[in-house]
């Protein structure tokens, strides 16, 4: 297929713009004296709309766009409606705590609750593995199936992934966390409009009929061969979206970047607002290219974007997505780079090193591993399923660990460090070799064994006794 010259002239010209208003804007911000929390944290100088903007954007990345309207059918709503009652723990419960023990990555509010620096690494160490064999090539990966299909162009998907994957290093490994809320925000205000008008463009191509879609292509109301049977929302469901909103790094990064706990709150407050009509943009479009296409999967968003958009408004969206795939790809770089530097290097092996420079390197590292794992994921039936359930691996016993930090106190590390091992294996077991129920029914058995074997284990070891870790001064 010919490549329209006003799509990609559209399209390197707005995507060129995003990069140069991101760079002016960061030339005037002030830097911070402490080059960890500057670079990772942004100084903890982000205003409530770039807090915003950055949480929607680094979730509303191809995986989420490309994935859910992938599913070509409403029930997968309810990640999105799920989105907000998260968001809402993580203002009111996690982000005070973050806050309140000064809290550079999520995982310190472990070693300061617990007393364990063991835990805190143990639990970044598996937030490590699954940003770099699951999320990261996962974003890629969509990021080049919705390019491809969108452009037609013949380069493989490996191949837009590699230029993917270029550009987001340039973002997380230079410009640091402000750099990234920043275009983020940018690119968010244009994905918000744009995705709108693709609707719109959407309904006018069939008419606004959309007659003739099967009635379990509407439901919110999933059978027990669904996606998301309607009983998982009464298990696991829920704490899907606490861990992921609560405790995953990529995403509370930005609300501890903040000057203050009422302006992370404002923020989050605006995000959760707007996921509640998100629907409109990552699930009604799949239901209208099922009515025009019939069930052609994850290159639904694509085709669809491709055929009823002017060449020059395709063009503009096709940049306001690659700004959301590279929000994706460079925040988790970013925190993994975090994670890393923080809990790990800086804490056991040189803890006088140069944090910014080692957050780049680990960038790199995260970077290459991330598109040599694309291929694995190319064969997926249903990528946003795919990912829902491979993060099981551990997002439910990190989850754990949170909630026996805040519920409880003076627990033994081995049974903490246990417990971690305990369900990642009995997920494990869940996933490839024995699958009794549905993985979100899986996932919440996951989560409540995993606290039960924390708990009990600390009991039984009879931990020694030992003050609570303090609190640092306001």
């Amino acid at each position: 297929m010919r490549i329209d010259p006003i799509q990609l002239a559209v399209f390197l010209g707005l995507t060129a713009l995003v990069a140069l208003a991101t760079w002016w804007r960061c030339r005037r911000e002030p830097r911070g004296a402490n080059e960890s929390k500057d670079f990772f944290l942004a100084g903890g100088t982000l205003a409530w709309p770039f807090i915003a903007g950055s949480l929607l954007l680094t979730n509303l990345s191809a995986e989420q766009i490309v994935g859910m309207n992938g599913a070509q059918a409403m029930l997968v709503a309810w990640w999105e409606f799920g989105a907000a009652a998260g968001l809402l723990i993580l203002a009111h419960v996690l982000v005070p705590m973050y806050y309140r023990y000064k809290c550079t990555t999520t995982t310190e509010l472990l070693e300061r609750r617990l007393g364990d620096p063991g835990l805190r690494r143990a639990v970044s160490v598996l937030f490590l593995l699954g940003y770099m064999f699951i999320l990261l090539p996962v974003v890629l990966y969509t990021g080049a199936v919705f390019m491809k299909s969108m452009f037609g162009v013949d380069l493989s998907i490996l191949t837009i992934a590699v230029l993917f994957a270029l550009a987001g290093l340039a973002y997380a490994a230079f410009g640091g966390l402000r750099a990234i809320a920043i275009s983020d925000t940018y690119n968010g205000l244009g994905l918000l409009v744009l995705g709108i008008a693709v609707t719109l463009f959407a309904l006018q191509a069939v008419g606004w009929d959309l007659s003739g879609v099967p009635a379990e292509r509407w439901t919110l109301v999933g059978g027990n061969d669904s996606d998301i049977p309607w009983h998982t929302l009464l298990t696991g469901m829920v704490f899907i979206h606490v861990f992921y909103w609560g405790t995953n790094m990529v995403i509370a990064q930005r609300a501890l970047a903040a000057g203050s706990v009422r302006e992370a709150q404002k923020g989050i407050y605006a995000a959760a607002a707007f996921k509640l009509i998100t629907p409109a943009l990552v699930v009604l479009p799949g239901i209208i290219a099922f009515k025009l296409y019939g069930d052609v999967g994850d290159v639904a968003y694509g085709r669809l974007v491709g055929d009823v958009l002017p060449a020059w408004m395709s063009g503009a969206f096709a940049a306001v997505i690659a700004g959301a795939v590279l929000s994706s790809f460079n925040s988790c770089l970013n925190s993994a780079a975090a994670l890393y530097t923080c809990d790990i290097h800086l804490a056991k092996i040189n803890p006088n090193a140069d944090a910014r420079r080692i957050g780049q390197i680990v960038a790199l590292v995260f970077a290459v591993v991330s598109v040599a794992m694309v291929p694995l994921y190319q064969h997926s039936q249903s990528i946003i399923a795919t990912l829902q359930q491979l993060n099981g691996l551990y997002s439910m016993p990190v989850l754990a660990a949170f909630v026996v930090a805040v519920l409880f106190s003076n627990l033994d590390p081995r049974a903490l460090r246990g417990g971690l091992l305990f369900g990642v294996a009995l997920y494990a077991v869940f996933t490839f070799v024995w699958s009794p129920l549905h993985y979100i029914h899986l996932m919440f058995i996951t989560l409540v064994a995993t606290i039960l074997v924390m708990w009990g284990g600390s009991r039984l070891l009879a931990p020694r006794a030992r003050p609570n870790a303090a609190v640092p001064a306001r």
